[in-house]
């Protein structure tokens, strides 16, 4: 792992007064215009390290708000195209975003893996944990490289963490991790797929599979268990589109056991006013404990904070942590500019710290484990649990 070889601090001081130059010498394609996807072609164009050369949806209406959007910060052509097959295979395009509804990355993946060009997959990889092994199995001889969209470990407050915690060795072993977010209800999205399990995967692996991600690296060993509850209390309740009724869970309380002792938890509500994100870590010798306030409303900051209560640290009272402003209103509170200094050093073949497809996969079989677990009660071994979905002959336990 890389992504720790940074403090926040020392990234935010090599971008306080970020300006692109040079000529970008990659164009990418953006498969995919709704949030996430328009987001990619700000933060791709913030960088200046890549060019957005060309975009396809099937819906016109996401096209049409991106390159109203693009032409807003960028005097480049952007090019149209009319379906997929001739985007992909337009020899102009180096790499290629897919940036579209959870259920369908495993579809396009097979409509575009015979180009070999280098591939950014929006989390999660996929929905089913069938599809997301035949992807892990992809990755492994495919020619280029594919980058998951895992960008919360860019996030400032968590760079700063797993720097303190690994790279320091601040807390000594570490025991116990808990993670938390509270927030607003699931964004609008085109023909309202986010709130239904069978298009999103259910809200543990759409929203969550970020902090399994987070949580596997800060254990740094394998999962053993997990037990989960988890329910729809109060968001899109009487809900419907097209007549089928919104299925999406707005809660849940995760707890889990890794091997070594290593004790977790997760907690998730998604019926707050404001977003609150915190990590708390507790060692040999203390406490850490990062965190993130935020809001959906326009025009306001995030704030990022670490704290590490350990005897005679500077930080023991707290400090923050919070990217430069143009950086931290890009994408993300930052992470997503971050996310794409790490795409572009892979193409460029440096050192980077981008998540892989086997990190995808662990983070979203957590996810799974704990939704069966919410579903049926029970402890799920999470062993079995992936001997059960016929997926383990990919995994090393």
């Amino acid at each position: 792992m890389r992504f720790y070889h940074e403090t926040s601090s020392q990234r935010s001081a090599r971008v306080e007064n970020f300006v692109a130059a040079g000529k970008p010498d990659c164009n990418l394609l953006i498969v995919g215009c709704g949030m996430i996807g328009r987001e990619h072609m700000r933060v791709a164009t913030l960088l200046g390290r890549a060019r957005v050369h060309g975009v396809f949806d099937p819906e016109s209406e996401s096209v049409r708000q991106a390159a109203a959007e693009f032409a807003g910060y960028s005097s480049d052509k952007l090019v149209v195209y009319p379906d997929l097959r001739s985007a992909v295979d337009d020899p102009a395009i180096d790499a290629i975003f897919v940036c579209t509804p959870n259920f369908t990355h495993f579809e396009i993946l097979q409509q575009i893996k015979h180009t070999g060009k280098p591939l950014f997959i929006e989390k999660p990889m996929a929905t089913r944990l069938e599809d997301a092994r035949s992807m892990l199995l992809l990755a492994e001889e495919y020619p280029s490289f594919i980058q998951l969209g895992m960008q919360y470990r860019f996030k400032s407050q968590y760079v700063e963490a797993f720097h303190e915690i690994k790279q320091n060795s601040s807390l000594g072993a570490i025991k116990t991790i808990a993670m938390s977010e509270f927030r607003p209800p699931f964004l609008n999205k085109v023909k309202q797929w986010n709130k239904f399990n069978a298009f999103s995967g259910g809200t543990l692996v759409e929203k969550c599979c970020h902090y399994f991600d987070l949580i596997n690296l800060m254990a740094e060993t394998r999962i053993d268990s997990v037990y989960a509850l988890s329910g729809q209390a109060v968001n899109f309740i009487d809900f419907s589109y097209e007549g089928k009724v919104s299925d999406i869970h707005d809660h849940a309380f995760v707890v889990m056991q890794f091997a070594g002792g290593i004790s977790a938890s997760f907690t998730l509500n998604m019926f707050s006013r404001e977003l609150y994100e915190e990590l708390s870590v507790t060692g040999e010798h203390g406490r850490l404990l990062a965190s993130e306030y935020s809001s959906f409303s326009p025009g306001s900051r995030s704030r990022a904070e670490i704290m590490v209560e350990v005897d005679g640290h500077p930080a023991y009272r707290g400090k923050e942590v919070t990217y430069p402003a143009p950086i931290e209103a890009s994408g993300h509170h930052g992470a997503t500019f971050f996310e794409h200094e790490a795409f572009l050093d892979q193409f460029d073949n440096k050192p980077h710290d981008s998540a892989s497809c086997e990190q995808g996969m662990w983070a979203i079989l957590v996810a799974s484990a704990a939704q069966q677990s919410a579903a049926t009660g029970q402890v799920i071994s999470v062993k079995d649990f992936a001997a059960e979905q016929g997926i383990n002959d990919v995994l090393s336990w």
